[in-house]
C-alpha cells in the first residue's frame, strides 16, 4: 500500500493538471500568426494612424505598390476603412467629443491620438475541409488586467472581413483593458476572380488558388471545367464568400462567435498561463472572467446566437446593438396602444419587399427635393419614376401619377413593418445600393447556390465605361482594385469596382443600375427584383405557386432561411438590446422588438432582457454627415458605448440595469451644428412612465 498510494495520488494529480492544460481548441486550423503592436507607428486600434488618421476627412493610407500590397499596408487600410463605416468620423458629429480613440472610458478627452499597443493574433476556424476558413482573431492590449479579466467579442458587422467590428466592440473593449475575440464568421472577405483564378488569404494578400489550397479565405467550389465553361459563357466574373460558399453561414454565426471566445481564452493563457514540465496551464478560466458577447448589426445577430447556443457558461452578458436577428415566433407588438400590423418577417422576407418598392418610394412627396438628400449625383429619379410604372404595369401599384405612386409605394413599406420615422431614409440605402445588394446576398446564402446558378439572372464583375463586364486585366485600376479588396471590400457587391451585374438585360449583361428591361427602358431591374421576392414568396405575381427551378431554388431559400431562425432562449443571461426607432436596413418591428417579445415569451416576463430604442437614430450613423440626415436622425454610437457601460457595471459590481424604454433624442439643427448631450442624453436610470417599454400578457408595448 505505501507504494500504491504514491502513485494513486501522482495520478490524480496528473489528471487535474492536464485537465487544466492550456489545450489549442479542435476548430483552429493552420498556422497562428501573433504580431505585436508598440502602440506608435502602429497599434491594435488605429493602425497606426491615430484618432487623426481615422477622422473625416483624413486621406486613406497609400501603398508602396497599389497592384502588389503588404499584408500590412492592407491590414492598415482595412482598419481605416471598417471604423469610418461604422460610425460618423466628422466632428460636428460627435467623433473625438463624445466618442473616437481620444475618448476615455469615464467620456473625457485625454488620450491623445488613442493608439493602443498589444498583441494580435489570428487564425482559422475551420472544420477540416478548407470550405469554411473563418477567420478569428484576438488583440490583447497591453494594459489586459490579469487579475481582473475581461473578453469582448467583436463579430464582424454585415459582410465585412474580421476588422469589421472594431470601431464598436473593438474600441471599447481595448480602452476597458479587455481582450477582443473577433471573428468574421465564415461571411467575410473572400473574392475569387474566376477568369484569373486568384483568391484572398488570411491576411487579405491575394494569390493563385491552387497555390492557396486549404489556405484560401475562399474558393468557389467548381471544378476546372467547370469553371471553365462558365468562364467561356459568362466572362469576367466573380464569386463571393459571402453569396458563393455554399455554406449559409448566418446558421453558424453564434459558433463561429463561441470559438472565437474559447479562442481568445487559449491565446490569453498562451501569454499568461504558468509554464509546468507538463506544459502551459489555464490561469484564466470561463467562469472567472466577464465575458461580453458584443458587436452591431450582423454582428450583435451573432452575439446573441451564441448566447443562446452557449452550453458552457462561457457568456456574462450580451449587448446587441441594432441586431439583424431572426426569430421563430414572436409576441404582438404594440405602438402607442396601437398593434402593429406586421412584424417578425424574416430577413429575407423584409428586405424582398423593401427592393421592390423602396426605388418608387423615393418618389413620394416625402421626397420633394431629391438633391437635397445629398444623394443625387449616384441617384437617377427618372429611373426611379421607371420603377414606379414597371409596378403599376405588373399590378403592384394602383395610383396614375408618379407622386402617387411613390406614396403608395412608401405606404406599403410603413404597412409592412417600417416605422414613419424611417420614411426619409429609403432614398439613402436604395441609391447607395445597400438594399438590392442584402436582398441578393442572401437569396443566394440562403439558397446555398453556387455562383454558376446566377439566380434570378445576377452575377458580380467589374465594368467599362459602358457598364459592361470587363476584365481585371483592362485596366491598372482594376488590378490594383482587387488586389486590395479586402482592405476596401465590405463582402457584400456592389463594393469597390465589385458591381452586380444584370446577366438578362437587354442587348447583353450591364450593371444592375444602368440595365435594360425588355422595352429597352431603365427600371432598375424590375423583372430581377420580382424574381427574388417570388423566391420569398414561393409564388408568382399572379398569386400561383412556382414551378420547376424557380421552386426548387424558392424552396432552397426558405430551407435557409429555417436554419438561421433563433429561439431567444437566453437562459437567464443579462442581455440588452439597442436600436434605433428609424432603422430602415432592419426595422425594429421585425428585430429587437420582435425578439424582445420572443425573449419574454420564451423565458419569462422577467428576464433580464432590456430593450431602448432610441428615437431618431437609424441603421448608418456613417450617412449622418449628409445636410438632409444630420437635421433628422441622430447617432446610435454614443448609446451602443452606454450599453456596453451598463452591462459592465452590472457584472464586475452587480449594478442595475435601467428598465426597457424609448430614450427621447433632438437632432441637431445643421450638419454644422456641434451634437452634444443636449441631443444625446444619456440612458435615464429611472425613465418617465410614458417612456417605459413593456411586456404583459403576450404584447410588446412601445410609446
Amino acid at each position: 500500500m505505501r507504494k500504491v498510494l504514491p502513485l494513486l495520488v501522482l495520478l490524480l494529480a496528473a489528471c487535474r493538471s492536464n485537465n487544466d492544460l492550456n489545450t489549442r481548441p479542435s476548430f483552429v486550423k493552420g498556422g497562428l500568426l501573433t504580431t505585436t503592436y508598440f502602440g506608435n507607428t502602429d497599434d491594435l486600434l488605429t493602425g497606426g494612424l491615430g484618432k487623426s488618421g481615422l477622422a473625416f476627412p483624413s486621406p486613406a493610407p497609400g501603398f508602396t505598390n497599389p497592384a502588389s500590397p503588404t499584408a500590412a499596408e492592407l491590414r492598415r487600410l482595412a482598419i481605416y476603412q471598417n471604423y469610418r463605416a461604422l460610425v460618423d468620423t466628422t466632428t460636428t458629429g460627435g467623433y473625438g467629443v463624445l466618442y473616437g480613440p481620444n475618448i476615455d472610458t469615464q467620456g473625457g478627452n485625454t488620450l491623445g491620438e488613442g493608439k493602443i499597443a498589444g498583441e494580435e493574433t489570428i487564425a482559422y476556424d475551420d472544420e477540416g475541409t478548407g470550405q469554411v476558413n473563418a477567420t478569428m482573431m484576438v488583440q490583447i492590449p497591453a494594459s489586459f488586467d490579469v487579475n481582473n479579466p475581461c473578453v469582448v467579442t467583436g463579430t464582424s458587422s454585415g459582410s465585412r472581413g474580421v476588422y469589421g467590428a472594431i470601431a464598436t466592440a473593438g474600441e471599447w473593449g481595448l480602452k476597458h483593458r479587455c481582450a477582443v475575440a473577433y471573428t468574421d464568421k465564415g461571411s467575410g472577405m473572400g473574392v475569387h476572380d474566376l477568369a484569373g483564378n486568384t483568391v484572398n488569404l488570411m491576411d487579405g494578400t491575394r494569390t493563385d488558388a491552387a497555390t492557396a489550397g486549404a489556405g484560401s479565405n475562399f474558393t468557389a467550389n467548381l471544378s476546372d471545367a467547370d469553371r471553365t465553361s462558365f468562364n467561356t459563357a459568362f466572362p469576367n466574373r466573380f464569386a463571393v464568400k459571402h453569396a458563393h460558399s455554399q455554406q449559409n453561414p448566418e446558421k453558424d454565426w453564434g459558433r463561429y462567435t463561441l470559438h472565437a471566445v474559447e479562442f481568445a481564452f487559449y491565446v490569453l493563457n498562451e501569454k499568461f498561463g504558468e509554464v509546468t514540465s507538463s506544459g502551459t496551464t489555464r490561469t484564466i478560466h470561463p467562469g472567472r472572467t466577464i465575458v461580453i458577447a458584443a458587436s452591431v448589426s450582423n454582428g450583435a445577430g451573432a452575439a446573441l446566437a451564441a448566447a443562446e447556443q452557449d452550453t458552457q457558461g462561457l457568456i456574462s452578458g450580451v449587448v446587441a446593438g441594432e441586431p439583424q436577428v431572426q426569430v421563430a415566433s414572436t409576441a404582438t407588438i404594440q405602438r402607442g396602444g396601437v398593434t402593429v400590423a406586421i412584424s417578425g418577417k424574416s430577413l429575407f422576407d423584409y428586405t424582398t419587399y423593401a427592393n421592390l418598392y423602396q426605388a418608387c418610394a423615393t418618389q413620394s412627396s416625402t421626397y420633394s427635393g431629391q438633391a437635397a438628400a445629398g444623394f443625387g449625383p449616384i441617384f437617377d429619379g427618372n429611373v426611379a419614376a421607371a420603377r414606379c410604372a414597371s409596378l403599376k404595369a405588373k399590378g403592384l401599384l394602383s395610383a396614375s401619377t408618379t407622386t402617387a405612386q411613390g406614396d403608395e409605394a412608401l405606404a406599403k413599406l410603413n404597412q409592412y413593418g417600417w416605422e414613419p420615422q424611417s420614411n426619409f431614409l429609403h432614398l439613402s440605402h436604395f441609391s447607395s445600393y445597400a438594399t438590392p445588394a442584402v436582398a441578393l446576398t442572401y437569396a443566394n446564402a440562403y439558397a446555398r447556390a453556387s455562383v454558376k446558378d446566377r439566380l434570378c439572372g445576377y452575377s458580380f464583375a467589374m465594368v467599362d465605361s459602358g457598364f459592361a463586364p470587363q476584365a481585371v486585366s483592362a485596366s491598372a485600376g482594376n488590378q490594383s482594385s482587387l488586389a486590395q479588396i479586402f482592405a476596401n471590400g465590405n463582402g457584400i457587391p456592389p463594393m469597390s469596382t465589385i458591381q452586380i451585374i444584370n446577366d438578362n438585360s437587354q442587348g447583353g449583361p450591364l450593371r444592375d443600375q444602368n440595365s435594360l428591361n425588355a422595352a429597352r427602358v431603365l427600371d432598375y431591374n424590375t423583372d430581377g427584383v420580382v424574381c427574388l421576392r417570388n423566391l420569398a414568396t414561393g409564388t408568382d405575381l399572379s398569386g400561383a405557386p412556382l414551378t420547376g427551378a424557380t421552386l426548387d431554388q424558392s424552396n432552397a431559400v426558405k430551407a435557409g432561411i429555417q436554419q438561421v431562425l433563433r429561439t431567444a432562449k437566453l437562459r437567464g443571461v443579462p442581455t440588452i438590446l439597442v436600436q434605433g426607432r428609424a432603422d430602415t436596413l432592419v426595422p425594429v418591428n421585425h428585430a429587437s422588438r420582435a425578439y424582445f417579445g420572443a425573449n419574454k415569451t420564451a423565458d419569462g416576463s422577467a428576464s433580464p432582457t432590456v430593450y431602448y430604442e432610441v428615437e431618431n437614430a437609424q441603421h448608418f450613423d456613417a450617412f449622418l454627415p449628409f445636410p438632409s440626415l444630420a437635421i433628422r436622425y441622430v447617432p446610435l454610437h454614443p448609446y451602443v458605448i452606454q450599453a456596453l457601460d451598463l452591462m459592465y457595471a452590472k457584472l464586475r459590481t452587480g449594478a442595475a440595469l435601467p428598465p426597457s424604454q424609448l430614450i427621447r433624442t433632438t437632432p441637431r439643427s445643421s450638419a454644422a451644428a456641434q451634437i452634444s448631450t443636449t441631443n444625446v442624453p444619456p440612458i435615464p436610470a429611472s425613465p418617465a412612465a410614458a417612456d417605459l417599454i413593456t411586456f404583459a400578457n403576450g404584447t410588446v408595448s412601445v410609446p
